[in-house]
């Protein structure tokens, strides 16, 4: 979890208390969706800290069609917001509107919300456009007294964005889901420390990776965690993050070497000098 400035860790805590029972009278009232967006607006500066009438802006225009708000900051649009009305529930077909407005914008993240539950979606400029929920959020069940809710809650500030407090937060998620740690388990350094420990364990029999890496796929690890476009994924991402670090590797060596060898050569003539 991010480190909270305790100014805003107030701010945040504070406008938990205020806005619950704005909340849950609006809900009870069963307003609309233009009432909801005066609410949301009201959360964004008050709560989150967005200034109302710089970087809050009402109505964008994409393609045609017109987003309820985006975030502006420093005249760059940073991220689209979709709002229902608070007693509508969420659905697959509000986050598509969500996406396709952020697709059609060119921004990578776009924010849902019914100004109780608050949705946060990074989109994947891929063919197809794809999006991963990073973070969801029910306001109405936050603790203001509760240090992980307020934690939470900052990701979503203005002082977060500008630390990438949301981006840190998805690639901590994306480094613990179950398909990247599953195809961890399955790469080839990993499965090399496995064997090596079995063989420790197990000195007078003879194991090989391919043995290792087929109990594991059939018999450890679930077949959706091994499988599928979100396990390949992630077989994708450690190969790349493994080859990056191995031209770095490669491109160290060398130049360890010729330190090596320029440090042994001055050494060289002094001696000479001194002889």
């Amino acid at each position: 979890m991010p480190q909270v400035p305790s100014k805003v860790a107030e701010r945040l805590a504070a406008g938990i208390k205020r806005f619950q029972p704005i909340l849950a009278s609006a809900k009870s009232r069963d307003v609309g969706e233009s009432d909801t967006v005066i609410i949301v607006t009201d959360m964004l500066s008050d709560v989150f800290g967005y200034d109302k009438y710089s970087e809050i802006t009402s109505e964008t225009s994409i393609r045609g069609t017109w987003c309820d708000l985006a975030i502006k900051i420093d005249g760059a649009i940073e991220f689209l917001i979709e709002v229902k009305a608070i007693g509508l529930e969420l659905k697959d077909a509000h986050t598509k509107q969500a996406v396709d407005y952020s697709a059609n914008q060119g921004t990578d993240w776009v924010l849902l919300t019914n100004a109780e539950i608050w949705r946060v979606y990074k989109v994947t400029f891929a063919k197809p456009i794809d999006s991963e929920l990073v973070l969801e959020i029910n306001f109405s069940q936050l603790n203001p007294k509760k240090s992980s809710d307020v934690e939470l809650l900052f990701h979503l500030t203005r002082e977060g964005w500008l630390k990438s407090a949301l981006g840190e937060f998805q690639a901590q998620k994306q480094a613990l889901s179950r398909f990247f740690l599953g195809a961890m388990v399955l790469s080839n350094p990993v499965l090399e420390i496995i064997r090596r420990e079995l063989k420790r364990l197990s000195p007078d029999v003879r194991i090989d990776i391919a043995q290792i890496k087929s109990v594991l796929v059939q018999d450890v690890l679930k077949r959706e965690v091994v499988e599928g476009e979100k396990a390949d994924e992630a077989r994708k991402k450690i190969h790349k993050a493994a080859s990056k670090l191995l031209r770095t590797r490669k491109v160290k060596q060398p130049a360890e070497s010729e330190n090596k060898e320029e440090t042994a050569s001055s050494d060289a003539e002094g001696d000479e000098a001194t002889g």
